[in-house]
């Protein structure tokens, strides 16, 4: 979350007002993430948080929103989109597309332990679950064809040996989605971008912490659920220096995930490939918006060389449920 629009403090009182979320007291812009201008707003009726939209369009846009919608209707802790009295969730702020979502209350936890793990595993399907009869279509606008149409213009900022490695992922995930199996993976609604700083636990002393929100949905499509595992098997359950996948944590998140939705056997065989995936995609990623940025203030670009460990690590050592002793899928 960076700012790339700047809002003053009457243009978002007035804006809030509109909306009828009560005064504006305090405003904040928020630092972190990279795609969208972000504010923290506090009224006198509630504590909210105000986004414009840097790259989404008003026609991609209702399908974050109203998926945020329906898995707040169906329990799922989540940002409930603000409607204006015609019931619409997407608005106009300073000439971009903006919403407003209730702020979750808690933090995120940047060192997970295998019970973190756990909530966001059990969490992750009941939220799969939930968006089944969710009947906006969107596809996953970071996925494979976006790897494929991006690598070319990243090419050139990479070393031989980045570069070799890259093409050969890519190779390999393009070869992998052609398979049988992996037009069987099971699919719908994806959070994909599910990292440590997109979830929210309270935890009070001497209490297990409680999961109080998934957030910032702009990255969510339509898409294998598998790859959704994948994505946070890669940050949630990693030693962050090297990579290396955490066994315990592991786990402790596939075995919460699949007691409440078990893996079907195309799934099964394809987790090795699909965590390469996730890895390849977040490479990609920061290392396009590392070496083509955009202006911004606050912007903090991520370093693009975390997820080159990550795919290396996958690719040496391929994770397996055969090398997780006791999990239960």
């Amino acid at each position: 979350m960076a700012v790339y629009t700047e809002v003053s403090f009457d243009e978002a009182n007035t804006f809030l007002q509109s909306l009828k979320l009560g005064n504006l007291q305090e405003m904040q812009g928020c630092s972190g993430g990279i795609e969208n201008t972000n504010y923290f707003v506090t009224t006198d009726a509630s504590a909210l948080v105000l986004t414009l939209f840097e790259r989404l369009t008003a026609e991609q846009l209702p399908f974050y929103l109203r998926l945020m919608k329906h898995l707040a209707f169906h329990g799922i802790p989540v940002p409930d989109p603000a409607s204006n009295a015609d019931g619409d969730v997407l608005h106009s702020l300073n000439g971009k597309p903006a919403a407003v979502v209730n702020r979750l209350k808690g933090k995120s936890e940047l060192a997970p332990t295998a019970l973190h793990c756990e909530r966001v595993g059990a969490m992750l399907a009941r939220m799969h679950l939930a968006g089944r009869d969710f009947e906006l279509r969107q596809p996953n606008l970071r996925g494979l064809a976006w790897w494929n149409e991006t690598t070319p213009v990243i090419l050139p900022f990479l070393t031989p040996e980045q570069a070799a490695l890259l093409q050969s992922e890519l190779a390999y995930q393009n070869h992998t989605a052609a398979k049988a199996a992996y037009g069987a993976l099971p699919r719908g609604a994806i959070h994909a971008d599910l990292f440590r700083d997109n979830v929210m636990f309270d935890s009070a002393e001497g209490a297990e912490p409680e999961l109080t929100g998934f957030f910032d949905f702009y990255f969510a499509g339509v898409d294998a659920w598998l790859f959704d595992i994948a994505v946070c098997l890669n940050d949630w359950c990693i030693d962050l220096p090297t990579g290396a996948m955490d066994l315990e944590r592991t786990r402790a998140f596939l075995d919460a995930y699949t007691e409440v939705r078990p893996l079907q056997s195309q799934e099964r065989e394809l987790l090795p490939a699909l965590v390469r995936a996730g890895a390849l995609r977040f490479w990609i990623s920061r290392l396009w918006d590392f070496h083509l940025p955009r202006e911004a203030s606050m912007l903090k670009a991520h370093d693009p060389s975390h997820f080159e460990r990550v795919l290396r690590q996958r690719v040496a050592q391929p994770l397996t449920l055969d090398c997780l002793q006791g999990q239960a899928a």
